[in-house]
């Protein structure tokens, strides 16, 4: 018998009560259809639809004449009631935690085009060449006005997430490819700088889509662009955004290397200690994703010596550096130690990066209250556990982030051991309403 999806969730003061939550941990049917029809108003022919049942059958449960025992029948019930799976002791149905939304790669086109064929315009793309054309020769208040909107987008990225950025940033990566073409000397060696770095922001916005094989067209488009105009401690920067993507996409052992790589670019351009510093964190996140805690151990004590030298030289760093402070370097050392499992010791620096860090910075809260829940849940501290989970939850709800949803929804499966415990329930019905 075909069963009718359209059913909403049941009254939330129906699953918490002790008497549900009794009916279902005994798998007591027929308490748990009396409750439905009472309290839900979901008659005995309606569960019969929902659940694949004949109302015959619904009816000797109910009346405590037959009893469910098969698992795929109760499943049947869970799933057709929308009834939590750990509360009949089940494994968690596919319903309870939406999947991540499918957001349809697109290929990015090259910012500097060279093709000598006439090719199909995107919409709008006709416009942008006619402003580009009345706009005449690029000046040092255009250079101004692009490398003032490059800010702008890394505070909003910051704040809010970098996925909804995407076509704003491509576009103005696009704009600066055609200003090329008219700029010469000093000038068009500035805007290939700004090309540069609006690639490596297009690039982290898919990133943080979790779309990463966009990601790493537009890192690599900003390694040839930096290269094109001698910049090797940018060169660095971008090899480190290409690290740190390697861990994400589940390739370590390139992480390693593309981490090694950057520090040379940044040693051939005189070694800038701030930057040094945040190249061998990068370098120990991919050192604990292959869970080799004596190279990630040095990695971090290397990371520590260039931060404190950066201190005391006091060498002026480049501004994409700069987001890089004591804050960040503790946060992310607790990081690191989280994801070689070392969670004792990655909890206390977590919790003070996250007291330390401005409310402004919601997107790096979410993120790090994520880690901070991991670690605690390693210890089995769940009551912290969820707390922590709560907070980035309530931060998640306010950025566009797919990258940290992923790890919250991580985390929810690191909770499966804990299904019934009700610190956990009341955790994923949160989950439910933030996410779903």
């Amino acid at each position: 018998m075909a069963r009718s999806q359209a059913h909403r969730a049941l009254p939330p003061e129906l699953l918490t009560s002790a008497e549900w939550q009794e009916a279902c941990r005994r798998r007591d049917f027929a308490r748990v259809f009396r409750l439905v029809k009472i309290k839900a108003g979901i008659y005995p022919s309606r569960i019969a639809a929902l659940c694949g049942m004949t109302p015959s059958r619904v009816g000797e449960v109910m009346a405590g004449r037959r009893a469910l025992a098969h698992i795929d029948v109760i499943e049947r019930v869970a799933d057709g009631l929308r009834i939590p799976g750990a509360m009949l002791g089940l494994a968690h149905r596919p319903w309870e935690i939406p999947a991540p939304a499918r957001i349809r790669e697109r290929l990015p086109e090259p910012a500097l085009p060279a093709a000598e064929e006439p090719q199909q315009a995107e919409p709008g793309q006709d416009l942008d060449d006619l402003l580009a054309l009345v706009d005449g020769r690029p000046t040092r208040s255009t250079l101004t006005a692009l490398r003032s909107s490059v800010e702008d987008y890394w505070r909003r990225d910051d704040e809010h997430g970098g996925a909804t950025l995407r076509p704003a940033v491509v576009g103005h990566l696009r704009y600066v490819g055609r200003l090329l073409d008219t700029a010469d000397g000093g000038l068009r060696h500035d805007l290939q700088a700004v090309a540069a770095e609006l690639a490596r922001l297009s690039g982290w916005a898919y990133f943080d889509a979790r779309q990463y094989s966009t990601a790493r067209t537009y890192f690599t488009q900003a390694l040839k662009l930096s290269h094109g105009h001698g910049d090797r401690l940018f060169m660095a920067n971008v090899l480190s955004c290409m690290s740190l993507l390697a861990t994400y996409d589940g390739n370590p052992n390139d992480a390693v290397a593309l981490a090694c790589r950057a520090q040379d670019a940044a040693r051939a351009a005189g070694e800038q200690p701030l930057v040094m510093s945040m190249l061998h964190l990068r370098e120990a996140f991919a050192h604990a994703a292959l869970r080799d805690a004596r190279s990630c151990h040095q990695a971090v004590d290397r990371s520590r010596d260039h931060y404190e030298d950066s201190r005391v030289r006091e060498a002026e760093a480049p501004s994409w550096v700069r987001y890089f402070d004591e804050t960040k370097l503790l946060v992310d050392t607790g990081i690191a130690y989280a994801r070689l499992g070392e969670a004792a010791r990655a909890e206390p620096l977590i919790t003070e990066g996250l007291r330390r860090e401005k409310a402004s910075q919601q997107r790096g809260r979410a993120f790090h209250a994520f880690w901070l829940a991991s670690t605690q849940l390693q210890q089995g501290k769940l009551d912290q556990a969820c707390i922590s989970a709560g907070l980035a939850l309530d931060l998640t709800a306010t950025i566009d982030s797919p990258r940290v949803s992923g790890h919250v929804q991580e985390l929810h499966r690191q909770m499966l051991p804990y299904a019934r415990e009700a610190p956990v329930l009341a955790f994923e019905q949160r989950m439910r309403n933030a996410l779903g």
